[in-house]
């Protein structure tokens, strides 16, 4: 079954507890909590409630954001309306956005690739006008740090969303220019495997996020094949 078909309305019930349960519960009239929830149903809800939380960062309240969060989820047009309503219900304010993360956080505390991949998807967002406002870099930027990323992690993911850091290897692998070459490697196996389309699909993912893994992984390669070549290595 799609994962859209279990982000529906009223009568489906969402396997989620905590305020991102209580934010659908408010759409579907009730939730439930389970412990063993989808995890492909919990990425989808946790990206639309923060996406919609981030919306309101820019100060500018418009359809763009909901707009990109449809197209790169392409959601299709039965799930529209129920897409709608949890985005909308989220994005009424920033406050509180902090909550959502910290219980995605708790979500998946043992997976941080989890935690990527939801950050990918909301940087994917704030790019659809094609500026990182300082609003939404800041939230991405507290919310990377809820969710447990270093801070040159942080410049690790963003820089696979916008440049000019797209440009230099070390910030898209995430480590400093003096790492060991045995910290490198390390680093860049690490990334390969949690960014691998078949682990996505393997965390739960929605399919319809795999192109941006495949972009993201051929970034990786391309910084490790730079450092190899600038240092030597084999």
């Amino acid at each position: 079954m799609s994962i859209w078909g279990k982000v529906s309305g009223a009568g489906a019930g969402f396997l989620v507890g905590g305020p991102i349960g209580a934010l659908v519960g408010a759409v579907a009239g009730h939730f439930l909590i389970d412990q063993d929830a989808d995890p492909g149903v919990t990425f989808t809800i946790a990206v639309i409630a923060l996406a919609g939380k981030m919306a309101r960062a820019d100060g500018v309240v418009s359809d763009v954001e909901l707009e990109a969060f449809q197209r790169t989820f392409r959601v299709p047009p039965q799930e529209e309306d129920n897409v709608r309503r949890i985005f909308n219900l989220a994005r009424q304010d920033v406050a509180g956005y902090e909550a959502y993360a910290g219980q995605i956080a708790r979500l998946f505390v043992d997976n941080p690739a989890v935690l990527e991949d939801i950050l990918d998807g909301l940087f994917e967002i704030a790019k659809a006008d094609g500026v990182l406002h300082p609003g939404e870099s800041q939230f991405l930027e507290r919310v990377a740090e809820i969710f447990g990323f270093a801070p040159n992690e942080f410049r690790r993911i963003r820089a696979s969303h916008f440049a000019p850091e797209l440009t230099d290897p070390y910030v898209i692998l995430g480590v400093s220019y003096v790492a060991r070459d045995d910290e490198l490697k390390q680093t860049y196996r690490r990334l390969v495997r949690e960014n691998h389309p078949d682990s996505l699909m393997a965390r739960g993912v929605p399919p319809e996020f795999i192109k941006l893994a495949n972009d993201k992984l051929a970034a990786i390669n391309a910084a490790y094949e730079k450092i190899q070549a600038e240092r030597g290595l084999k």
